[in-house]
């Protein structure tokens, strides 16, 4: 079935309302400067001292300049001259932008302090590396159940304003979890037997701290796939694009 801009309407609705209007983003954008760089200071001197984490120099360098490329053009983006012209750019740098403040770090961190050096430490760097790969995984699993389900439902009219009663979409939409969030539920699971058998840590704060950094990076991947849909309709619907005068296009069907 071949979608047509009527099945996105719904996702509009945060564009209308101007909850993710060009002006909106770019404050988001520069409040993610401010959070992008604590916690990165986070990750540097709480999350990476005294870990047995393999490559961890090599993963602070990177996600360090990742951070300091998206603070540069988050300032760059919040100027009215430049995002006014580049609407669908600011918003993808708003997607990465979002990722990197509300998931990266967390994973980040939560893997540094699985590794943390103590007595009753069995974990090795070898056995963080593929705990890491398997965490990366079942992540990438959620990501195409939370995308599979959403593309049903564009398919199903779900998106369409005003084609089902909201009772009965609510119903269907939390059915349509189920997928993702058992593949996020044995992925906690297996967090936190991992760091029961191999892990020095025997604070119970800091088993929470760590199975909910990862937990936050799942979630962030059930949201992902509506910023990708909403970025494939500003690329594709004038629609959702605003005008010159910063008024939203009207939708044209055929």
């Amino acid at each position: 079935m071949k979608l047509k801009e009527e099945n996105f309407e719904v996702l509009r609705g945060p564009i209308e309302s101007g909850r993710q209007s060009p002006g909106n983003l770019a404050f988001v954008l520069i409040i993610g400067i401010f959070l992008q760089a604590l916690l990165y200071a986070l990750e540097y001197y709480m999350a990476a001292d005294s870990t047995i984490y393999p490559y961890k120099d090599e993963i602070l360098t990177v996600h360090f300049w990742i951070t300091v490329v998206l603070i540069v053009l988050s300032l760059i983006y919040a100027i009215p001259a430049v995002y006014k012209r580049s609407e669908k750019m600011q918003y993808l740098l708003s997607i990465i932008v979002t990722q990197n403040m509300s998931s990266i770090p967390f994973l980040i961190m939560a893997l540094f302090l699985i590794g943390k050096e103590g007595d009753g430490l069995i974990a090795t760097p070898d056995s963080l590396l593929i705990f890491t790969l398997i965490i990366l995984f079942i992540g990438l699993l959620v990501f195409l159940a939370t995308f599979i389900r959403f593309y049903i439902l564009l398919q199903k009219g779900h998106y369409r304003k005003g084609s089902k009663k909201g009772e009965i979409r609510g119903r269907f939409e939390t059915t349509s979890y189920i997928p993702a969030a058992t593949i996020a539920g044995i992925g906690i699971v297996f967090i936190i037997q991992y760091i029961a058998r191999n892990s020095a840590i025997d604070d119970l704060n800091m088993m929470i701290l760590i199975v909910g950094g990862i937990l936050t990076f799942f979630v962030m991947l059930f949201i992902l796939p509506e910023q990708l849909v909403i970025l494939y309709c500003k690329q594709r619907y004038k629609s959702f694009n605003f005008n010159e005068r910063a008024y939203l296009n009207k939708q044209q069907f055929n």
